[in-house]
């Protein structure tokens, strides 16, 4: 089985490793980094590097196909929506954390699909055709979507049990120590304070 997680420039690192920790696990499974050309791919903050060991033309068929977000995640980049095309005709499960959906979006997958995203862009993935909602992990067929950053763990979580059963998922859970008990309850747009969201809505205006 073939895990192949997209990098670009600008993408966001956990969106990224979250599903890493918890799909790599998989038996029989190979990760592979996969980004437009091999090498070293520089996150959102440009101070975080991964290195992508193989190029788009390297990774025909993977099984599990995983699209991080950024926040300027490269809807326009054609090269990469038609990888994202190519390999989800042959994939078993084709997936996305955070504002990763856009491109899976962009690309034409999620065309009336509930799917999910950041929540401050849940508006522009329905601008892409999809039917967003504002759970934190969505399965509609082989595409499961995962809300920001954080989510993406929960993702893989949800997906590793479904291959290799609650048993296998709840052991990677316990070995990553996976039980948060944040000090806040701020996590969603519906429990955080009104005047911080509109803030954030304000400072971390999506694109129209």
């Amino acid at each position: 089985m073939q895990i192949a997680i997209l990098l670009f420039d600008r993408f966001t690192a956990l969106d990224a490793v979250g599903p890493y920790q918890t799909l790599n696990p998989l038996p029989d499974s190979e990760t592979v980094f996969v980004a437009e050309q091999a090498g070293p791919v520089t996150d959102d903050s440009g101070s975080l590097t991964l290195t992508a060991r193989k190029s788009l033309s390297e990774v025909d068929r993977p099984d599990i196909v995983v699209v991080p977000g950024g926040p300027d995640v490269p809807v326009g980049n054609e090269a990469l929506l038609d990888w994202l095309r190519r390999v989800d005709a042959t994939s078993t499960w084709t997936t996305s954390v955070c504002t990763g959906s856009l491109m899976l979006a962009a690309a034409g997958l999620l065309d009336g699909r509930p799917a999910t995203t950041h929540w401050l862009y849940r508006d522009v993935l329905g601008g892409y055709g999809a039917k967003p909602t504002g759970r934190r992990v969505v399965s509609d067929g082989k595409y499961v979507t995962a809300a920001g950053v954080s989510a993406g763990i929960d993702m893989g979580l949800a997906l590793a049990g479904r291959i290799a059963g609650d048993e296998h998922a709840q052991c990677v859970q316990l070995m990553i120590e996976y039980d948060p008990e944040p000090p806040y309850d701020a996590g969603a747009p519906e429990k955080a304070p009104a005047a911080l969201v509109e803030m954030m809505r304000g400072q971390f205006a999506a694109p129209a």
